[in-house]
């Protein structure tokens, strides 16, 4: 797995990158050598927000949490991401290497549900026409949602915007995989 570790106004010690290495060598078992983790540390105020994301054949695990120190917020986002694994395990099976979850269970401070069946309860069919980023933003205000489904006029493909946790605006768009 190929490690990238960033600081947004902080500067990041030694130590702490050692234990990032250490810390996902546990899930690189798990992944490819293709793999890429992307580690975000970003300082605000008295607060430390770490970010995970890790990619692999198109698949996207990623897990944020905010702490006084980074350590202990890079500890708890590594637990996230553990358990999302342990949680949809039989499903991950088919995408991970098979086997190397079970360590990881086997592993486990607490027990986890596995989660077997997906349920639909509401489907919602919606018109699409072609609208540009910031009428959908301001469609979905509009509607009180957190995300919104909708054409991109500029480029006629189906993109999401989405409300992210410190209020400003996500895009979700799709990419030609590889």
């Amino acid at each position: 797995m190929t490690i990238t570790i960033t600081g947004r106004k902080v500067t990041l010690r030694d130590s702490f990158k050692q234990r990032v290495e250490k810390k996902l060598s546990k899930l690189d078992r798990l992944f490819g050598p293709d793999a890429q983790a992307a580690v975000t540390v970003t300082l605000e105020k008295n607060r430390q927000t770490v970010e995970v994301t890790i990619k692999q054949k198109g698949m996207t695990y990623r897990a944020e949490e905010t702490a006084f120190e980074m350590e202990e917020a890079f500890d708890k986002v590594v637990d996230i991401l553990t358990r999302q694994i342990r949680r949809n395990k039989t499903r991950l099976e088919k995408r991970l290497r098979i086997g190397s979850i079970d360590d990881i269970v086997a592993g486990a401070q607490e027990p986890v549900e596995e989660e077997t069946d997906f349920k639909v309860v509401r489907t919602k069919y919606l018109p699409i026409k072609p609208i540009s980023v910031e009428e959908a933003i301001l469609q979905m205000n509009m509607l009180g949602h957190e995300f919104f489904m909708f054409r991109n006029a500029e480029t006629s493909e189906i993109n999401v915007v989405y409300r992210r946790k410190n209020g400003d605006y996500g895009l979700l768009a799709p990419e030609e995989d590889e």
